[in-house]
């Protein structure tokens, strides 16, 4: 999806009380330029591939990159160390996920627990891991859509922010589905890290809960 570049493009014009974001990306990092575009606090883009499109489109933007590249750590542990000292250096309020195609180490979640954001493209629980619109597709399920959870050692299985749901239509292919799906990302990613910088989300027993009466966390692509 192509989107049009703003007329002032200042990733720092949110108000967040000087809070700002590291994202980690692995390609194109669509929903990168989602909560850039969006005018949220981007510090610096990290990637963990020196052919990452998105790295290219961040610069553009004057945003800050670095490449911590995976392929030159023999030991995962090792990876997750040096990708921690990158974003340590930018001392950001949160850490979000964007595409980010690593498992990361439990050791590496707790050092930013209750500050690491993650999107997955599908209705979490369902269809955490890889692949997500071939088994919805292939499940016959008939609702699917995004969640954005709070990332904890277990894969795809934190606290859910926000989710927005789309419906299956007959004909759909994996392709079709997951870019009605990905417009949903970019609606919802933005709206969750502004709750966030808000301080408006509260963690009780596993669940999260946003402050105010004018919180909806479940949307319909027809809103």
């Amino acid at each position: 999806m192509r989107r049009s570049r703003p007329a002032v493009p200042q990733p720092g014009r949110y108000n967040s009380g000087m809070k700002t974001i590291v994202i980690l990306i692995s390609g194109r990092g669509s929903n990168m330029q989602a909560i850039v575009e969006a005018g949220l606090p981007v510090a610096a883009v990290i990637a963990d591939r020196a052919d990452a499109a998105g790295l290219a489109w961040a610069k553009s933007y004057g945003i800050a990159t670095e490449v911590i590249e995976h392929g030159d750590f023999v030991v995962r542990e090792d990876f997750d160390a040096a990708l921690a000292r990158a974003i340590d250096r930018h001392a950001p309020d949160l850490v979000v996920l964007a595409g980010f195609m690593r498992i990361l180490t439990p050791e590496f979640v707790r050092r930013y627990q209750g500050r690491l954001l993650n999107i997955h493209p599908s209705l979490l629980p369902a269809f955490p891991g890889l692949h997500t619109h071939r088994r919805a597709l292939e499940e016959g399920v008939k609702v699917h859509g995004c969640s954005v959870h709070f990332v904890t050692p277990e894969l795809d299985h934190g606290p859910i922010v926000i989710q927005a749901a789309v419906p299956v239509r007959p004909g759909d292919t994996e392709e079709v589905l997951a870019a009605r799906v990905l417009r949903q990302e970019h609606r919802i990613y933005p709206l969750a890290l502004r709750w966030f910088f808000a301080d408006r989300l509260v963690i009780d027993n596993g669940v999260v809960r946003v402050s105010g009466d004018d919180t909806r966390q479940s949307l319909f692509p027809e809103e």
